[in-house]
């Protein structure tokens, strides 16, 4: 009797710890409705938050910054406050961050971002979030004070559904078991697919945080079932990853599109799986395949500090997306700021950008055999150009950049990354910062 009852208990214990993964809902839940309505949603990605507890805005910071890809992190704060009063203000029903919440990890970033999430969800509006490359077991943690960089905390995958129960892990009707993926229902008509596409688990050991992305097959057999799932539920899906889907550069796909992006759009495609939110590689551009749209919205902390605000519409299954600046400068004169680069925050934003563009071109250009007048116009059409581009806004390029002295030097240069770059852009004649389409490709 002993033997049998402690077989029984470890059936028992093993069901829970198989369900307990799993984290499914009671599929009862799905029979309360939600109803089916118009509904508007955010979408920012690449927030890069920095607590600001975490730097003195001294030597070290200033150095980071000038050495990085173009981040305002200095104004990271003031950023996500201003976006909290942007959602606030316009109450849309739902925000949707895909992935590289903080600058790389930091729980004390991971804290405070989730306050200001509080509010958005205290405010009405449902939060949702999924993980990026910089977000867990982030060896790359710093703080920064005076002329100096220090370790500071990071968090586990654990500690992240933790601090982020509230905004989709604890609603969602289904959780993956292989990664913190999960569905999240919005309406009875209208699902998430929120897909955690990092690797993280080996970053501690490589001391590294690691870049690229992909799905694996125990992931790719969970999203067939839910597909399945809201086919029957007569349920629609937009699907959320932080790495790409789809290539967005002729010159740079390698860590950005994911690992495995062949089978993943497979899986896409059979489920009958239309759009993806996905961000990572920072510029704004909307491409698609075997009907598969995949909209890479801009990163928030890099100009022009953009959102995806999207409407769907339920009598046509169809999105609407374009792209909405945040109101810094709003934010700032309702707060009582009194610092001149928020309160005329585009123009210092913009300004940043072009010069941080500028420097790096000229500096690149290094001994190259250039003359000063020649660096400089060649770093200026750079400068244009990448304004644009960074903005979905590659389309509006004029005659008076393709045809300036810097460009026609640059189709003339040596073979080299940034050539390659310049050109890439001026070929980038789409556009990038709107779309209309069906969640159901066969319509």
């Amino acid at each position: 009797m002993k033997v049998k009852f402690i077989t029984t208990m470890l059936l028992s214990l093993s069901f829970l710890a198989i369900t307990g993964c799993n984290n499914d809902r009671n599929p009862a839940d799905l029979t309360q409705s939600k109803g089916s309505r118009e509904l508007d949603l955010f979408v920012a990605t690449d927030l890069h938050y920095l607590n600001p507890d975490l730097h003195d805005n001294g030597q070290a910071f200033q150095d980071y910054i000038k050495n990085g890809d173009s981040k305002l992190l200095n104004y990271s704060d003031q950023l996500a406050d201003s976006f909290v009063n942007d959602v606030i203000h316009a109450k849309p029903d739902v925000v949707i961050l895909s992935g590289d919440l903080t600058n790389n990890g930091e729980k004390k970033s991971h804290l405070e971002l989730a306050n200001k999430l509080k509010r958005i969800e205290d405010a009405g509006t449902s939060v949702y979030v999924i993980p990026g490359n910089h977000d867990i077991l982030n060896p790359w943690a710093r703080s920064f004070k005076t002329d100096g960089q220090y370790v500071t905390d990071y968090i586990t995958p654990k500690e992240f559904t933790s601090i982020y129960e509230n905004f989709g892990y604890e609603e969602a009707i289904s959780r993956d078991p292989d990664s913190l993926s999960y569905i999240a229902q919005i309406s009875d008509d209208l699902w998430l697919l929120m897909l955690d596409t990092s690797k993280y688990d080996n970053n501690v050991i490589m001391k590294i945080p690691q870049t690229d992305g992909e799905v694996s097959k125990e992931t790719l057999a969970w999203i067939e079932t839910n597909s399945q799932l809201a086919k029957d539920k007569n349920a629609n899906i937009i699907t959320v990853m932080h790495h790409n889907l789809i290539d967005h550069s002729d010159i740079s796909s390698a860590g950005f599109t994911l690992n495995n992006a062949d089978e993943v759009l497979d899986v896409l495609v059979k489920s009958n799986l239309s759009l993806v939110l996905s961000g990572h590689i920072h510029i704004q551009d909307i491409q698609s395949e075997q009907n598969v749209y995949d909209i890479a919205t801009s990163a928030f902390t890099v100009y022009p500090h953009q959102y995806g605000v999207l409407h769907y519409s339920p009598d046509e299954a169809a999105v609407e997306y374009q792209t909405k600046q945040v109101d810094v400068e709003k934010w700032s004169a309702e707060v009582g700021i009194n610092n001149q680069d928020l309160l005329h925050f585009n123009s210092y934003a913009k300004d940043f950008f072009y010069e941080d563009s500028y420097r790096k071109a000229y500096k690149a250009l290094g001994d190259q055999g250039y003359t000063e007048a020649e660096k400089t116009e060649m770093a200026k059409s750079m400068a244009e150009l990448n304004l644009l581009y960074f903005s979905g806004n590659a389309s509006k390029i004029g005659e008076s950049i393709k045809n300036s002295e810097g460009v026609e030097l640059w189709k003339k240069a040596n073979s080299q990354f940034l050539k390659s770059y310049v050109l890439s852009m001026l070929n980038s004649d789409k556009e990038n910062t709107q779309l209309k389409l069906s969640l159901d490709p066969s319509n």
